[in-house]
This record gives structure tokens, sequence and C-alpha cells, in this order.
């Protein structure tokens, strides 16, 4: 049934002159079964779409599991990367204001990006809990 999804799927893109870059697309499965073997897909240019167990989409990267989940450690990287940077640049001669409001301003985003549209685990949670002073005093 997926596979004749993505069918009409790439039919109806034909007519509007696009195409899936299967080069660039994968499958994933969220549900009881998500670890179970599946039948592999294949674009209509003869690519096989691989089955992943991490997918990013928009930024945010989805985990195949038993519930819909996704992955922080991306962002939390990103994040650490970027306040490192900051750290790097203005060192010791910044007050600390300057340094919390760069944080605020440039980091916070990077790990907050997405988070609204998908449900987090309690684990995840208490990642984050840290963030609010700093935006409570913005």
């Amino acid at each position: 049934m997926l596979q004749n999804m993505l069918t009409i799927c790439e039919c109806e893109l034909q007519k509007l002159d696009l195409v899936i870059n299967a080069k660039k697309s994968s499958c994933i499965r969220t549900g009881p079964r998500n670890d179970v073997t599946w039948a592999s897909i294949c674009s209509s240019s003869g690519v096989l779409l691989p089955w992943v167990n991490e997918m990013k989409y928009l930024g945010v990267t989805f985990t195949s599991s038993r519930s819909y989940k996704i992955s922080t450690e991306h962002s939390r990287r990103a994040f650490h990367r970027a306040a490192n940077a900051i750290f790097g640049c203005v060192g010791r001669v910044a007050t600390e204001e300057v340094v919390l409001q760069l944080l605020l301003s440039k980091c916070v985003p990077i790990l907050l990006y997405g988070l609204e549209a998908c449900p987090l685990r309690k684990a995840d949670l208490n990642i984050y809990i840290f963030i609010s002073p700093i935006c409570l005093t913005s």
C-alpha cells in the first residue's frame, strides 16, 4: 500500500512538473511494530528508499519507536556549539548581561526550534528546564 501511495504521489507531482528527490528520501516506522523489517519501497526512477531509525525533517529529528518521538540530541549539540562560539568570541570581555542576552537571542532558539509541535518525554523536559528562568527574565 505504501508503494502504491508513493506511485500515486509521483504521478500527481509529475503533472505539476515536480519530482521527489529519492536520494534525500527515506522511510521510518512508528508504532507497536516499528522494529519489524519491511519490504523495500522503490521510486519511479528506480531508487530504493531506505528504512531508517532516525530522519530529519524541517530541522526536527524523528526517531523510530513505539510512539511518536523526536530526538533532541542534534539540537542540543548545535546549542552547545553556538554557546561555545559566543564564549570563545567574547571571552571575559563582555558583562554577564551581554552574554546572557546573546545566549538568549542566538542559542536558545536553536534549542527550542520545532518543540511546540512535538510531544516531549519527561527525560527531554528535564533537559530544557534550565531555560525557563532565562526566558522569564527577558
